[in-house]
C-alpha cells in the first residue's frame, strides 16, 4: 500500500523513528501525511537559505492537495460559465421562439377564425399553439444536442481525449428546450385563443 511503500522508503532515508511510527499508526490523517514533511522540507530550505522562521521565505513549497483545491475552483468556475451561458442561451432562444410564434398568430389570424367558427373552443386554439411551439423548441433543442454528440465525438477521436456524454444531461437538456417552448409559447398562444372569432375572419 502507499502507507507502508512511504515507511519503507522513510526508514531507507533514515527518517527519524517518531515520525515513522506517526506515519505506520492506523489513526494518521492524510493531511498529517502530507503536512509533515512540508514541514520538514520547509525547514530545511530555510536552513539552506539562510532564512529565519519569522522572516518571509523565498521559496514556496506546492503539494497535490493545492494542485487539486486550484482544479476544483477552475472547475467550478467553469460550470459557473458555462451555466451562464446555457442561461443566456435558453433566454434568447425562448425569445425567438416567442417572436415566431407571434408572427404566426398574426399571419394565421382568419385561420383561427375559421376554427372558432366551425367550434374550436378557446383551449384547443391555446393548445395547438403551445404544441408548435414545444415542437419548435425541441427541434432546436434535438439540433443543439446531435452538435453537441458529434462535437464531442470529434475532439475525442482528433485529440484522443477521454470525453463521454452522459444520458443524464442529455435528456435534461431536451426536457429544458421543452419547457423553453411552454413558457414562451404560451403568451403567443393565449393570444391567438383570446381573438374574436368575427374580428379574426375580417382579417385579410
Amino acid at each position: 500500500t502507499l502507507l507502508a511503500y512511504l515507511v519503507r522508503r522513510l526508514l531507507e532515508n533514515g527518517a527519524n523513528t517518531s515520525f515513522v511510527n506517526r506515519i505506520a499508526d492506523n489513526n494518521i490523517s492524510l493531511s498529517d501525511l502530507v503536512q509533515d514533511p512540508v514541514q520538514q522540507i520547509e525547514q530545511i530550505l530555510r536552513q539552506r537559505h539562510n532564512i529565519d522562521p519569522d522572516d518571509e521565505p523565498d521559496f514556496v513549497i506546492r503539494t497535490q492537495a493545492e494542485f487539486r483545491r486550484s482544479q476544483e475552483q477552475i472547475f467550478d468556475s467553469l460550470q459557473v460559465l458555462l451555466s451562464s451561458i446555457a442561461a443566456v442561451s435558453l433566454l434568447v432562444g425562448g425569445i425567438g421562439v416567442m417572436n415566431i410564434m407571434l408572427v404566426s398568430v398574426t399571419e394565421r389570424t382568419r385561420e383561427i377564425g375559421i376554427r372558432m367558427a366551425i367550434g374550436a373552443r378557446a383551449n384547443d386554439i391555446m393548445l395547438q399553439f403551445l404544441v408548435e411551439a414545444v415542437v419548435l423548441a425541441l427541434i432546436g433543442g434535438l439540433s443543439g444536442a446531435l452538435a453537441g454528440v458529434g462535437l464531442i465525438h470529434f475532439l475525442g477521436t482528433t485529440l484522443e481525449w477521454p470525453m463521454k456524454l452522459d444520458p443524464t444531461a442529455l435528456g435534461v437538456a431536451i426536457f429544458t428546450s421543452a419547457m423553453t417552448g411552454i413558457a414562451f409559447g404560451f403568451f403567443p398562444a393565449r393570444r391567438a385563443a383570446g381573438l374574436d372569432p368575427i374580428v379574426a375572419l375580417r382579417h385579410e
